[in-house]
Parts: structure tokens; sequence; C-alpha cells
């Protein structure tokens, strides 16, 4: 099935965008502020383009994200910021584009025409929209979090009447609640993921190489319309860690018959929403009693992990349940244990925070209807292996919705 949502034109409408505006600009006044800056950060890149592509509907394609011509800290030349974005929020105004290529496609921007200036060189772009606009005082700093150093230094030089005040979770907190065309669009990534992550897994539990493997599930998420951020695929001696080969994700060896498999697949599959849904199971499909307690133990906590997440439920008590989970089966550590001390995460526009782990998250962080989340655990046994699973979900009033439904077990 190809991805029906995720065609040439704007996938969501005017009024959305607009809504989301208005939402900025009323928390922009919460805090105290009359202008923000958003920047992202794209270029065949993922990670941080979430801010400005919900606010403009803006990617940029230029690759070589950070790249640029500059011979010292402060020096500027014709390429400065390469895929660095940002959209300029001003109370009483409609928004301001500064982007790093020509002339986005009109009928994709939200933003009118007239708003959208580009510049090779972002950063002089945005501190000479501000200073023509005679901004001062405080500015909001949306993206502090993955601005290099050097453009940091290059923004203040150009913007000397302006304190700039770190404001991060700006953007990121209105963007948890999803709204009813978002919770489609992670609906069909759901789908788009599931399918890919079935082939994966059907693949290398009938022993195919790791390569062969994700080559099917990449080609389902390509004709599907999505795009993969990471395939990582782990097995045999390597199952401890979370793939083989972390260049790629996946490696040219393939399992050997009642080896364990385990992978994950992570991309933004139908406009830029994510899921990363994982399974573990066993080459040929018979798994030995020891086996098969760690994983089916391990799918069984991933599903009470989900259950146990509503509206109104603080999520440290879900980081206090995946520890009394892991205590409960005696799960040693391991990679992947030790690398994500955490039971999920919000998503959206990537893997986004709160992540559901006690030093991760706030006692203030509380679920609400419309979250969308990934829940996730590890579990391992000496002389058995290592095994993990990860579910992605909407938060309802009255039910959790799963969007990855790709088979939990791989055996007959």
């Amino acid at each position: 099935m190809v991805n029906a949502l995720a065609g040439a034109g704007r996938f969501f409408p005017q009024d959305e965008y607009e809504d989301r505006w208005s939402r900025v600009h009323a928390a922009m006044e919460g805090r105290g502020l009359d202008t923000a800056v958003v920047w992202g950060r794209s270029g065949g890149s993922f990670d941080r383009c979430g801010d400005v592509l919900y606010l403009s509907n803006f990617y940029s394609t230029a690759t070589g994200h950070g790249i640029d011509s500059s011979m010292e800290n402060r020096e500027v030349s014709q390429f400065n910021a390469r895929a660095h974005n940002a959209v300029i929020m001003r109370q009483g105004e409609l928004p301001e584009l500064q982007a790093d290529e020509d002339t986005p496609r009109e009928e994709l921007m939200p933003i009118p025409t007239d708003r959208i200036e580009w510049h090779h060189n972002t950063i002089k772009g945005v501190a000479d929209s501000l200073n023509a606009s005679r901004v001062k005082g405080r500015v909001a700093l949306v993206g502090s979090d993955f601005l290099p150093m050097k453009y940091w230094w290059q923004l203040k030089d150009l913007t000397p009447d302006i304190e700039w005040v770190p404001e991060d979770d700006l953007v990121l907190k209105l963007r948890r609640i999803k709204s009813p065309r978002e919770m489609d669009a992670l609906r069909e990534s759901g789908a788009i993921g599931s399918r890919a992550l079935s082939l994966l897994m059907q693949n290398l539990s009938l022993g195919r190489s790791e390569a062969e493997s994700a080559a099917a599930a990449a080609a389902e998420l390509t004709r599907s319309g999505g795009r993969s951020h990471l395939i990582a695929v782990s097995h045999g001696e390597f199952i401890h860690y979370f793939c083989q080969n972390p260049l790629t994700g996946y490696s040219q060896d393939t399992p050997k018959e009642g080896e364990l498999v385990r992978a994950w697949i992570y991309g933004p599959l139908c406009h830029g929403y994510y899921v990363d849904p994982g399974r573990t199971a066993v080459v040929g499909r018979k798994p030995t009693p020891e086996q098969k307690e760690l994983i089916e133990t391990n799918a069984k906590y991933c599903e009470r992990l989900m259950e146990a997440v509503r509206p109104g439920v603080k999520v440290m008590e879900i980081a206090q349940l995946g520890d009394e989970l892991m205590h409960e089966f005696g799960s040693g550590l391991d990679q992947l244990s030790e690398k994500w001390p955490h039971y999920g995460h919000s998503l959206g526009l990537f893997i986004e925070t709160p992540f559901f782990g006690k030093s991760l998250c706030s006692s203030d962080d509380i679920y609400e209807e419309g979250w969308a989340c990934g829940v996730e655990i590890f579990l391992s046994k000496p002389g058995v292996g290592s095994s993990g699973f990860e579910q992605n979900f909407i938060v309802h009033k009255d039910h959790n919705e799963p969007v990855t439904t790709a088979p939990m077990l791989w055996w007959d």
C-alpha cells in the first residue's frame, strides 16, 4: 500500500498552521516574550527539523548541514550555517521564514511568500531582519541545544541590542498534543513501519542476512513514501549491542539457526511523523525454553507498560513500573539498558521528551490525551542473550491506540 497521506501537496490545511501560530504566540505571551526565533536544522538530517517544519512546512535540501566556507569561527563567507533555518515569531504579525534556499514551492508554504526570505547565510539574514524591525531587549532563542557555538557568536555579534533568552521547549511543549490530522499521519507511519518491520523480522527469523533483511524493509519504506532514519539489527554474539555495524545499522553477516535476532526501525514515515518499533526473535523460529521465556516475558512487559500509560498518570510512575519489571525478571544490564535508562518517550516529528526514566523526567510530567508515545524495555539473561521490544501508540481518553501492529512473537 502506497502512503496515501504523503502526496505532492501540502498535508496540513492552512487553518491548522494558523492555530499553531496562535498557540505559540499565546505561549510567548505567557513567558513575557514579544519575539522568538525558532531554529531548525535539516539538509539531509531530521533530528532537529521539527519546530521549523511544524510552523512552516519548510525542510531544507541543502546537504552537508553545518558545513560552510568560513575559515575562522567569526569569519563569514558566502556559505554559512547551511541547512540552518529559522521562523521568526512576533506578536501581532504573521511568521517570517528565513530559509537557506531559493524559491520554496509556494503551494507547500502556509507562510505568505512576502514573509519568506532566503540567504546563503541565514544567521545574517535573521539578524538583518531583527535589526531592520528595531527589535531590542529579550528575544527567545529556540534551538540553543543544537545551534553551533560558531553561529551563536555570529548572531550575538550582529544583534548587540538583543538579550537572547534560551527557550528550547517553547514549540516542543505545544507539539505534544496531536491534532486529528497529526494522528492520521502517525497511523499511516505506524502502518508503513509495521509492514517494514514484519518483512525485516520475517527475513531474519528465516535465516537471511542482516543486509538482505534490511533491504526488504527499506524497500517497503521507500515504496510507501517513507524515509529510513535507522534500521538497526543485531544477532548472535553481538546481541548485547544495539547493532553489529553502527555505521549502517546492519552487517553483511547471516545469523545462524537458533541465534537470537533483534531489530528496530526508525523513521519519519508520513509527513515527517516518526515511529520506532522493535522486536526480537529466534532464527528458525524454534526457541529454547530459556529463549522463549526471555522473549515472551519481554513482550509481555512492553504491553504492560503501554497499558499503564493513561491521561493523568505521572510519567514518573511508568519509570518506576519499568524498574519494577526489570527487578521482577532479574534482568542484567547490557549496552541497551545502560544506553537508554528509560522505558519510552514521547513521539512526533522525532523522538521527543519527556523520556520515561526516573533520571530523565520530572515529577510534574503527566500524560495527556492526544500524546503519541513509544514504550520500550530491554531484558538480558547470562547465557541466553539480550532482548528488546518497542510499541508506538496514541493516548486517548478511554484507551490507547497502537499504531505499530507488527507481530510481537515470531514462531509457530
